[in-house]
């Protein structure tokens, strides 16, 4: 790789977050790595047509452009549109088609250095990673994973493959001390599974922090796998 070629990250999105609201939310991070890596963003295959919106994109959201139609990887209830990580779910409905988007991104818009994923976006770049160190082969491990907000996934056969063995890749563990939508011992809980683990925290809540102190810290990441 030539030294000034950015890596290349798939960015996987968060529960509830549409393409162009993920584009946005990853903006100031995009800004902050230009030149060192390219950021290719991927929402959740499945429309989120529940009435609680993100930012108050209410039922008719199903009227909207593709690009702004909210989104998810899976859902935690049979009936409805919803997802909670802090429970332990009866179902985790249309996993397997995101695991089908996820490993079908790997392979056409690839090859990609690394993995970087926010909230249920990171639980699944866990999941992915975990199921790649098993073998399996629609998920080539990448050579870095960035977890911002992650948590561990919950729900049978979800947090298995996570726990049962140590993850060995490198990893940059981002979290804020005051999210409210993924508490921090959740990021730590993940966090653990990663040997030589590096974490990132911020004073903020549940977002992707780019600011200058935190521009630093994912270079300083980052620059290990460059050239």
């Amino acid at each position: 790789r030539a030294a000034w070629q950015p890596l290349r990250v798939l960015c996987l999105a968060g529960f509830r977050q549409s393409e162009r609201g993920f584009r946005e939310k990853t903006g100031a991070l995009r800004k902050a790595l230009r030149g060192r890596a390219e950021l290719v963003c991927l929402s959740g295959p499945h429309p989120v047509t529940s009435a609680e919106g993100p930012e108050g994109g209410g039922p008719d959201s199903g009227s909207c452009p593709p690009e702004e139609q909210p989104r998810g990887w899976w859902f935690s209830k049979e009936e409805a549109d919803v997802f909670s990580a802090l429970e332990e779910p009866t179902v985790c409905r249309g996993l397997e088609e995101s695991l089908e988007t996820v490993a079908q991104a790997l392979s056409k818009l690839g090859p990609f250095d690394g993995l970087l994923g926010f909230s249920q976006g990171a639980a699944l770049a866990a999941l992915v990673c975990a199921l790649g160190q098993a073998g399996d082969l629609h998920f080539p491990l990448p050579r870095f994973i960035i977890l911002v907000s992650g948590f561990c996934p919950r729900g049978h056969g979800l947090k298995e493959p996570i726990l049962q063995s140590n993850l060995s890749m490198p990893s940059l563990h981002v979290f804020g001390d005051t999210d409210r939508v993924i508490p921090s011992q959740e990021s730590v809980q993940l966090a653990n599974q990663f040997p030589g683990a590096i974490t990132l925290t911020h004073s903020g809540g549940h977002f992707i922090p780019a600011a200058a102190s935190q521009r630093q810290a994912y270079l300083k990441f980052l620059d290990q796998f460059a050239g």
